[in-house]
């Protein structure tokens, strides 16, 4: 088997993205957590996975989305693991997974960055309350239709907001400068021999 210095390259970068995501992931929240009721409302985790989806795709995407949520949760107890951080983790690992997948399949035009934004925030909503109410009844809980609606909807209005207006800025920006591209794709300003 032949080395891929190019593969390589690009793999290496995807995941030293990704990691750096992450590491935004785990830093944003300690500037909205002072004040709780405003860091559950922007849902400062929910922007890097959304980035790293559209950056380096659905597969890095959501395997951070996943771990970010795990990963505070073990080193600084937020969110608490049951049932809040399972829960999230699945919701961010839908919308790393669903982001990625759908900007890659729209072309990546400015239509396919809404379409796949929305779309990942309602599919990775639903899978929150699925695995939401999953994990009441296993605790022996009620999860009800007014803690969905609170859940998804009420209570995070100003983080969708934040969402829709940030990460697509982002996004947009990342295009024009052709590191969305870059990083993608297997170009690079690194010229290889075969």
């Amino acid at each position: 088997m032949a080395y891929d210095a190019k593969k390589f390259m690009k793999n290496t970068k995807k995941l030293t993205l990704s990691a750096l995501l992450l590491a935004i992931g785990i830093i944003l929240p300690f500037f909205t957590g002072q004040i709780p009721q405003i860091g559950n409302m922007l849902l400062p985790m929910h922007i890097p996975v959304l980035i790293c989806g559209y950056i380096c795709g659905g597969k890095y995407g959501g395997l951070i989305g996943f771990m970010l949520p795990l990963f505070r949760s073990v080193c600084f107890g937020r969110p608490l693991m049951m049932p809040t951080g399972i829960a999230m983790a699945f919701e961010l690992a839908t919308y790393g997974i669903i982001v990625g997948i759908l900007y890659e399949n729209f072309k990546k035009t400015k239509i396919g960055l809404y379409i796949s934004l929305i779309s990942s925030m309602v599919i990775g909503r639903i899978v929150w309350g699925i695995v939401s109410y999953l994990l009441f009844q296993l605790m022996g809980n009620r999860f009800t239709w007014e803690l969905f609606i609170a859940g998804v909807f009420l209570e995070a209005i100003p983080g969708l907001i934040l969402q829709i207006i940030f990460v697509p800025a982002v996004v947009m920006r990342l295009q024009k400068t052709r590191i969305l591209e870059m990083v993608r794709q297997n170009s690079s300003y690194v010229k290889y021999n075969k």
